[in-house]
């Protein structure tokens, strides 16, 4: 499977994937997760949106992260929002953190870009007894005049089309944008599903910080500098100047409970 190296536009990451819901850290105090006290790894955090999301919510959370160029982001933001989230370099398959230290572990709009069996493995290493996985993914909906003109435009760029991201590519059949063969690797695996739903939400963007969205996307972050830069500005040329854009989004939340 073919990784993107996000840290290409690590600056338009950062800036753009703050769009986390507040219903979502809602929507999971509600089923009875607290993050008060817990010590969590966000893995594959990026650079630090969910990470500080649960800090606030007053977890012992660190990020894990293989992108050296995200993770630096990750501390200027610690620095410039006052937080003291420790990040580490690691990957999902082998993050270097201790054994059964970790009452939770998350990953956000990263699982199909691992090595499933193996960061299955690992978060079972890393975890305590009964520990909890939490699985979440979100993104924008088609619809919108905004999008079907984007779409229209990155598709000339990106080789071989709009494909899902990483594994989502090879699944045939999804539920609420998850690829069912990840539940029955998850129930192999000793995790029990205990509940899995969906939040509509919406983003409002100018456009520039639309743009900037798109930029930070796999389809574009995977391209080489000239032919990104060349699809952003044909993008931007194409796009009215009225705004601003409301842009409807969804997010798919799993919450996993290791039985061992």
């Amino acid at each position: 499977m073919e990784q993107i190296d996000f840290g290409q536009v690590a600056k338009s990451y950062a800036r753009a994937r703050e769009d986390i819901p507040a219903s979502l850290m809602d929507s999971l105090f509600i089923r009875g997760i607290s993050f008060d006290g817990k010590k969590v790894a966000d893995i594959g955090c990026g650079t630090g949106a969910l990470t500080r999301k649960m800090s606030m919510r007053k977890a012992d959370v660190m990020g894990v992260d293989s992108s050296n160029e995200l993770l630096q982001q990750a501390l200027a933001l610690n620095v410039s929002k006052n937080y003291h989230i420790p990040y580490v370099q690691g990957t999902a398959e082998e993050t270097g953190l201790q054994d059964s230290q970790f009452d939770m572990v998350t990953v956000m709009r990263a699982w199909h870009w691992f090595d499933r069996e193996q960061a299955i493995r690992e978060i079972k290493r890393i975890l305590k007894a009964k520990g909890l996985l939490l699985v979440i993914d979100s993104g924008f909906l088609a619809g919108p005049l905004v999008v079907d003109q984007t779409f229209d435009v990155i598709s000339k760029y990106v080789p071989g089309g709009l494909k899902p991201a990483g594994t989502k590519a090879e699944s045939k059949h999804r539920i609420n944008g998850f690829p069912s063969e990840w539940f029955g690797e998850w129930q192999k695996e000793g995790f029990e599903l205990r509940d899995f739903y969906k939040l509509n939400y919406s983003v409002t963007y100018t456009k520039e910080s639309w743009v900037e969205k798109v930029e930070s996307i796999s389809w574009l972050a995977g391209l080489e500098e000239k032919a990104r830069a060349t699809a952003l500005l044909e993008l931007t040329n194409s796009l009215p100047d009225t705004g601003p854009f409301v842009i409807p989004h969804d997010c798919n939340v799993c919450i996993l409970r290791m039985l061992d």
